[in-house]
């Protein structure tokens, strides 16, 4: 037996009659803020060079995934066997130029081509709709990296004023700064710095979402 089909024994294990109360009472959503909080540790660990904590938090996060799919198992949905065998699926599928005969010699090729498999799957990425995990400050990042993939330069492009406010220091320490004084205002006004952010991000998804059937509509009718 693997170290992995251990793994699955245990979680198995302590999800029966036989095992702990505490983890046959979890669910998929029961979950959702350790599973998040997990992944933030391990992005601490990456960004503190540590690869002892980084291995102690990928297991947790590895415990997230089982458990998961255990839980899954037992609502007859899917089994660890099968994610994994779909994940190998969509890797050798998305990576035509290693498995299969395909082309890309750059990094902005394989991503073009990425895209390009995603939209024949049906899975074309469109705007991160905001569910609660996902933090206003990720969900606008990828909002306005969309933007610029549609061409709206303009509409993610930093006024000059806005630069003037950065201090000489270091780019990251100024924008954390600068982050810190806004929430400082916000609290001042008393509004919500998470809750103003993740509204205006709402209207403008809807548009980045009307520019993306247009421009859908406008490529079938060519």
């Amino acid at each position: 037996m693997s170290d992995f089909e251990r793994l699955v024994e245990l979680v198995a294990r302590l999800r029966s009659s036989r095992g702990c109360p505490w983890d046959r009472a979890q669910t998929h959503k029961s979950l959702k803020g350790m599973l998040l909080e997990e992944a933030y540790e391990a992005i601490a660990a990456i960004e503190g060079g540590d690869p002892e904590a980084l291995k102690d938090e990928l297991g947790d996060l590895l415990l997230h995934i089982v458990f998961q799919a255990q839980i899954a198992s037992e609502a007859g949905e899917f089994t660890i066997e099968e994610l994994i065998e779909n994940l190998n699926e969509k890797l050798i599928r998305r990576h035509p130029h290693v498995f299969g005969r395909g082309r890309a010699e750059s990094p902005r090729e394989v991503r073009a081509q990425w895209e390009e498999i995603k939209r024949a799957e049906g899975k074309e990425r469109h705007p991160p709709h905001l569910d609660p995990p996902l933090p206003a400050l990720v969900a606008a990042r990828k909002v306005q990296d969309h933007l610029a993939e549609l061409g709206d330069q303009d509409k993610v492009r930093i006024q000059d004023e806005l630069r003037l406010l950065l201090g000489p220091g270091k780019p990251e320490e100024e924008i954390g700064a600068l982050l810190f004084r806004v929430v400082a205002l916000a609290r001042e006004l008393g509004v919500e710095p998470e809750l103003a952010l993740r509204r205006f991000i709402e209207d403008v998804d809807v548009k980045v979402k009307v520019k993306v059937k247009s421009a859908h509509l406008s490529h079938r009718a060519g």
